[in-house]
């Protein structure tokens, strides 16, 4: 995506750099006594013998600070509890923030955040973040323009950071966190473990027994889910989990390719494998008509999202629908739940998926696919 379509904001790390700023040099952290005086603006300026405007843009992101006081006045909001209170000058504005848009998964995503921002009277700005990028710099530039909140994307703050939002009074909602996001964070995800079960229990049902894996990237939450999923339909089936057939991936097309490639030159290859992406199954069956394999004939495939173009591919592609676009949705209302200076819900949320099969899968050494149409 790109500036033009309205969606696509990318930050310069050069964007927010801190200019240098030549005010008095700010004293230590104050040492609070055992008095319980309200933590305002203004008690933190003269303890530390700062003016309350350069608090103030501390608290709100201005660029014209130098690093060291931005760092002490960060300190000191964050140890003594400090909450900023609502304003009713927010803008009609929410932030979605992706690691990348190079997904269709992304772009579900965007769709869903921008129907439901809209539904509100709402509008969504879009930041995706590269490897280079300063996560300093979109905190700085979404604190200092204004926002309802956040929703970030596969996406994992530090402490530091999610008691920053806290102390700028911004509510946060996770969508696929990469790691267990805490009590005090809202999350919204899918069924990823039942889905990698009903994918895998499928194939087993379907007469299936070399059934190969092709996971995401092992950080996330979502991809060892879908891998215990997996594991578990085996188990149950009385089947044990052979390590060869369990591939590393990281949810893209080439990763499902090379790694198809390994699991056609074991001794006894599979006759199914089970990507933890759409992306990825595209990459498979890329490499099993290179490998002269027909799909479903010699080689059943399911993947995982349900992204637009699975239905449009041939084979049509097998695959775990996760709802995506009310993943979206509800991260957005969950979000302006608590952005009207109330304290947010704190919930976590995992919408069902569902097995919607097509025409990648059939049993082992079929001559013709059975393809219903619908989630089973």
């Amino acid at each position: 995506m790109t500036g033009r379509d309205g969606y696509a904001h990318k930050m310069s790390s050069n964007g927010a750099r801190a200019a240098s700023q030549a005010v008095q040099v700010p004293r230590p952290a104050p040492q609070h006594d055992g008095a319980r005086r309200p933590v305002t603006i203004a008690r933190i300026a003269e303890e530390t013998g700062l003016s309350t405007a350069t608090v103030s843009k501390v608290l709100n992101g201005k660029p014209d600070v130098s690093p060291r006081t931005r760092k002490l006045v960060q300190d000191i909001l964050l140890s003594s509890g400090y909450r900023k209170r609502g304003s009713g000058d927010a803008p009609p504005l929410i932030d979605v923030v992706f690691n990348d848009f190079d997904s269709p998964w992304a772009i579900e995503i965007v769709r869903g955040a921008a129907a439901a921002a809209q539904a509100h009277g709402l509008t969504v700005a879009f930041t995706a973040l590269s490897e280079g990028d300063e996560r300093r710099v979109w905190f700085d530039h979404i604190t200092s323009r204004g926002t309802r909140g956040i929703i970030l994307l596969l996406s994992q703050l530090s402490e530091r950071q999610r008691g920053e939002l806290a102390v700028r009074g911004l509510p946060i909602v996770v969508i696929d966190p990469t790691a267990e996001p805490g009590p005090e964070v809202s999350s919204v995800g899918a069924t990823n473990w039942a889905g990698g079960l009903a994918a895998t229990k499928y194939l087993v049902d379907m007469g299936h027994r070399q059934i190969g894996i092709i996971t995401g990237p092992p950080e996330l939450l979502c991809s060892r889910a879908r891998l215990d999923g997996y594991r578990a339909a085996l188990e149950r089936a009385g089947l044990s989990v052979n390590d060869q057939l369990v591939r590393p991936g990281d949810f893209r097309v080439k990763a499902g390719y090379e790694q198809a490639k390994v699991l056609f030159n074991l001794r006894k290859r599979p006759t199914a494998i089970f990507a933890g992406s759409d992306l990825s199954a595209l990459g498979v069956l890329r490499a099993a008509r290179e490998a002269g394999l027909r799909v479903p004939e010699d080689l059943s495939v399911v993947g995982f999202d349900d992204i637009p173009l699975a239905a449009w591919i041939t084979p049509a592609l097998t695959t775990v629908r996760q709802p995506l676009t009310e993943m979206a949705a509800v991260a957005v209302r969950t979000l302006l739940e608590g952005a009207e200076g109330g304290e947010p819900p704190r919930r976590r949320v995992e919408l069902a998926t569902d097995l919607i099969v097509r025409e990648s899968t059939a049993p082992p050494g079929a001559t013709s696919p059975v393809v219903p149409e619908e989630p089973l």
